[in-house]
């Protein structure tokens, strides 16, 4: 393996490509990461474009092995071109994309096999293939093990029958990294398995979900008969609850399985949204509308401390990491819809009226309406709490009926409840 470029001139060889390839970034302008309006497939064909292009420049991927279509670098090359990146556009790949090279990677270099990441991984940093997560059921929310999705095996295929839904960008996707039971006679965490499941085969409809917001990010995906081949399944099967946890810790660790990654941005200015708010409802010398974007500041200062504090507690283990991950989690789920909720305060009712094609106009209003997002996917305020009391407090478990049950007669009594 040749060694890796000195990180300095690294960090210079990448300024000089992000400003001769790259547009920059508006500072001022807010993060459209919900209620965008990006519904057609074919509004993501630019960002997919310029994803590749960074691909092909050795600039994605940094720290994947190259055999996987990475570079083989290590993890501090790849945060300083992200640091170096944070002054220009770059590919606004919406939730899947977020998903793809948040959880779903992390999740695949750990568990997935040397075959299925030298087909898929190049695709992946080349966003060829957006990968979303099949996940959620209808009668399956926060109670993640209890699928009924299920996979029958027929040859050298399984063939996927079932239900998935809260699907962030499933229209626009082209895999679903699905869990499906695969063992009905094991207990519900046992007997589960993860396939990869292409979005467009026979037998899958991607059905989007109307939102609060007008947008439709969310889907139910409709699986019949769908058939996959023996060789896109990610780890074990029956294995499958081993995945899940590592999909979970990236997902509320905020995309990253490796507690090196935790979020630690300290803000070192005011976010100048809140201060265009102030500004438009003409409050920038208001004492209250000072203290609630102090309030605001200071919260977005502690989430970066809170980030470091839990990334030194799983390096020093001790607790299961998907425990404290759910501190941050949880802290999110608290933060961000105090914060929609301060803006709006600071606005007066000023950021719910915009004049028609304001680029930007929607963006506070867009941003209360989804504030419950963080309290819910991905495992609500009540399910983190459980999870810090369980496993990082040592507190006794909940009491459980299905406990040790093969999940065929979990269901059975499920129907006969009296």
């Amino acid at each position: 393996m040749n060694e890796a470029p000195d990180l300095e001139a690294y960090r210079r060889q990448a300024r000089q490509w992000l400003s001769e390839n790259l547009e920059p970034r508006d500072p001022g302008k807010a993060s459209r990461e919900r209620g965008g309006g990006h519904d057609s497939p074919a509004a993501y064909l630019p960002a997919r474009a310029l994803q590749k292009k960074i691909h092909q420049a050795g600039y994605a991927g940094i720290d994947w092995p190259t055999e996987y279509g990475g570079q083989g670098l290590t993890r501090a090359h790849a945060r300083a071109f992200a640091e170096e990146a944070r002054a220009y556009q770059t590919p606004e790949l919406g939730h899947a994309g977020g998903t793809t090279f948040g959880p779903v990677g992390a999740t695949l270099l750990k568990h997935a096999s040397a075959d299925f990441l030298t087909r898929h991984g190049p695709k992946i940093l080349a966003a060829d293939e957006l990968f979303v997560q099949l996940f959620s059921e209808p009668a399956a929310g926060s109670d993640m093990a209890g699928i009924l999705t299920r996979a029958d095996r027929d040859g050298d295929d399984w063939v996927i029958t079932g239900s998935k839904i809260w699907t962030s960008g499933a229209h626009y996707a082209d895999y679903g990294m699905c869990l499906a039971r695969t063992n009905w006679d094991a207990p519900k965490h046992r007997g589960l398995t993860w396939f990869a499941v292409p979005l467009h085969a026979p037998g899958v409809i991607v059905q989007p979900i109307r939102e609060i917001t007008g947008g439709a990010e969310f889907c139910q995906e409709f699986l019949d008969g769908v058939r996959v081949s023996q060789h896109e399944v990610i780890g074990e099967v029956d294995a499958g609850w081993t995945v899940a946890q590592t999909m979970l810790l990236a997902e509320r660790g905020s995309g990253r399985e490796d507690p090196v990654n935790m979020p630690v941005t300290q803000p070192q200015t005011v976010d100048p949204v809140l201060l265009r708010v102030a500004e438009e409802a003409g409050r920038r010398q208001d004492p209250v509308a000072r203290q609630a974007i102090a309030k605001i500041h200071a919260g977005q200062w502690a989430r970066g401390q809170l980030g470091t504090r839990i990334g030194g507690l799983m390096l020093a283990g001790g607790k299961p990491p998907a425990g404290l991950a759910s501190y941050w989690k949880l802290a999110e789920g608290m933060r961000v819809p105090e914060r929609a909720r301060l803006l709006l305060e600071i606005g007066q009712g000023t950021p719910l009226t915009w004049e028609p094609g304001a680029e930007g106009g929607d963006d506070v209003a867009n941003e209360y309406l989804n504030s419950r997002v963080w309290s819910i996917a991905g495992g609500s305020n009540e399910m983190q709490r459980n999870a810090i009391s369980e496993q990082v407090l040592g507190l006794p478990r909940e009491p459980s009926f299905d406990r040790g049950k093969p999940f065929r007669e979990v269901t059975r009594d499920a129907r006969n409840w009296k």
